[in-house]
Parts: C-alpha cells; sequence; structure tokens
C-alpha cells in the first residue's frame, strides 16, 4: 500500500514541479515518486560500486601502471 511522505520545497522547486506536471499532464505526486525511484536507485548503485571497489583494494587488486597507462593514453591523457 503506497504512503505518503511530506517533504518542504523552496517556492522554486514547487514552481518547477507545477510546470512540469501541467507540461506533461501528470500530476506533481508522479512526478515526485519518478524522482525519487530514480534517486534511490542511483545511491543503491554507488553504494553497490563503492563497496565492490572496497573489496577489491582490500584484496589488493589494483591496475598495473601498464593498464593505468592504457586507460590514460585512451582519454588523451598524460598523467607521468
Amino acid at each position: 500500500m503506497p504512503a505518503n511522505l511530506t517533504i518542504r520545497l523552496s517556492d522554486e522547486q514547487k514552481q518547477q514541479l507545477d510546470r512540469l506536471a501541467e507540461s506533461t499532464g501528470r500530476s506533481r505526486a508522479f512526478h515526485a515518486d519518478q524522482a525519487i525511484r530514480r534517486y534511490l536507485a542511483e545511491e543503491a548503485w554507488q553504494i553497490q560500486e563503492t563497496l565492490e571497489g572496497i573489496e577489491e583494494a582490500e584484496a589488493g587488486d589494483f591496475a598495473t601502471d601498464e593498464e593505468m597507462d592504457e586507460s590514460f593514453a585512451k582519454w588523451g591523457v598524460n598523467a607521468r
């Protein structure tokens, strides 16, 4: 069952949300729900990637100098 949530928005944020709702024919609640869903997914991904990176570092799984040089070269960066 959906739960209610009350949030405080600045006047500007409320106006932006109102304009978005009006221009799309969707409710403010719909857009707020979509924004929260995206935020939660992004944060969950970031946390998971961080935890995996920590595990790799703790296991000593680091890129070699050659691998780093290849990565920098790919982006046109001279890091040395």
